[in-house]
């Protein structure tokens, strides 16, 4: 199966009912395979005119209820950061596929990149938290579309699938469950405000069309959801919750894998050179070379690094120019090497080899 059939696969796998989106490469498969089998599932596809419609389309109906989600690429991803920050200010649980390609601007619309990773942390104004999932192969296009619904439910916050365009494009077998563990968004208990949170800071989600009446803004507003802009505390209580929700179940819900803890020389790696990487062990079955395999970039699991006591230096491969190696230096005491790659291509796993001899 391709990674972005998989992708769309697995939203429908975890209940996904609408897609709002527009075609850009190298993400227009997802859309493509929604359009064909959403109808089919009682699901609604809708082609907007753009993507910041799309977004809008998105965060509307999961207002109603349904499990939402759109895909795209950098210049849509980047149309739709206004309306981000409205789904993060209202708690608005949706899905959001960033199938990454070479930028800025139009770039390289056919070759792979990661050049989205701050942007999908911080794109949009003010302070917030998100979470963003980053797959490495076709198994786990399928897998991680499906925990994002979960975690967009669990948590009422956008979350992202920041894909590649070689994990978007390749073709791989992949095993395909009986069915994907469904984790249902909390009710609001008759008589409580509609933005009172519950002890994990999560308010329950007043369904449109359900009799709740809410007022949904995306002005700073107290927990009867009515504006309330112009009071510091107000704001800073709402702010703060809205990352505290996130940030502080950071080591609850981190994914990671973790290879050869006792190695000197570690890679940390997401998507794609994730491959190259373990090809580079598999061919080096005698050595010993650390591993530090995200799967979960945002919030960035800095606690992973301990697992690796015996390291001197983390060599970080990613395409793009070191974003995520410069969020490890902010972590950690020990080197951080970075090892862009630009222009499409794939880390080579003798490339890495040169790397790891260079820093022993």
């Amino acid at each position: 199966m391709q990674g972005n059939t998989a992708c769309a696969e697995g939203a429908l796998a975890a209940g996904c009912r609408f897609f709002g989106g527009y075609p850009i490469t190298p993400s227009t498969e997802v859309a493509e395979l929604m359009a064909s089998r959403l109808p089919r599932k009682g699901g609604v596809f809708v082609q907007m005119e753009d993507e910041i419609a799309s977004i809008a389309s998105v965060i509307g109906a999961s207002w109603t209820g349904m499990r939402s989600m759109t895909a795209t690429s950098g210049p849509g991803f980047s149309l739709m950061m206004e309306n981000l920050g409205f789904a993060v200010m209202t708690e608005t649980p949706c899905v959001v596929v960033n199938v990454q390609r070479g930028g800025p601007s139009t770039g390289q619309p056919t070759m792979s990149a990661q050049g989205d990773m701050m942007q999908c942390r911080f794109g949009s104004h003010g302070d917030y938290s998100i979470i963003a999932l980053s797959p490495a192969s076709v198994q786990e296009m399928y897998e991680l579309t499906a925990r994002a619904f979960n975690l967009a439910d669990q948590f009422r916050v956008p979350v992202f699938l920041m894909a590649d365009e070689i994990i978007g494009h390749m073709r791989e077998r992949i095993e395909i469950p009986d069915s994907m563990p469904i984790v249902e968004r909390k009710p609001l208990i008759p008589g409580v405000l509609p933005f009172h949170p519950d002890p994990d800071l999560v308010p329950g989600f007043p369904t449109f069309g359900k009799g709740y009446g809410v007022h949904v803004t995306g002005l700073t507003h107290d927990e009867r959801g009515y504006p309330c802009a112009t009071s510091p505390s107000v704001h800073e209580e709402l702010v703060t919750r809205l990352v505290e929700k996130v940030e502080s179940a950071r080591k609850r819900i981190a994914d990671y894998v973790v290879t050869c803890p006792d190695a000197k020389v570690v890679f940390v790696s997401y998507g794609a050179p994730a491959r190259s990487v373990e090809q580079l062990i598999h061919d080096r079955p005698s050595e010993k070379i650390g591993h530090l395999r995200l799967k979960m970039v945002w919030p960035f699991p800095e606690h992973a690094l301990d697992e690796f006591p015996e390291s001197q230096t983390f060599l970080v491969p990613e395409q793009n120019l070191g974003q995520i190696a410069r969020e490890i230096q902010r972590h950690t005491d020990r080197s951080v090497v970075s090892l862009p790659k630009l222009g499409g291509n794939l880390h080579s796993p003798g490339e890495l080899g040169q790397a790891l001899e260079g820093h022993r």
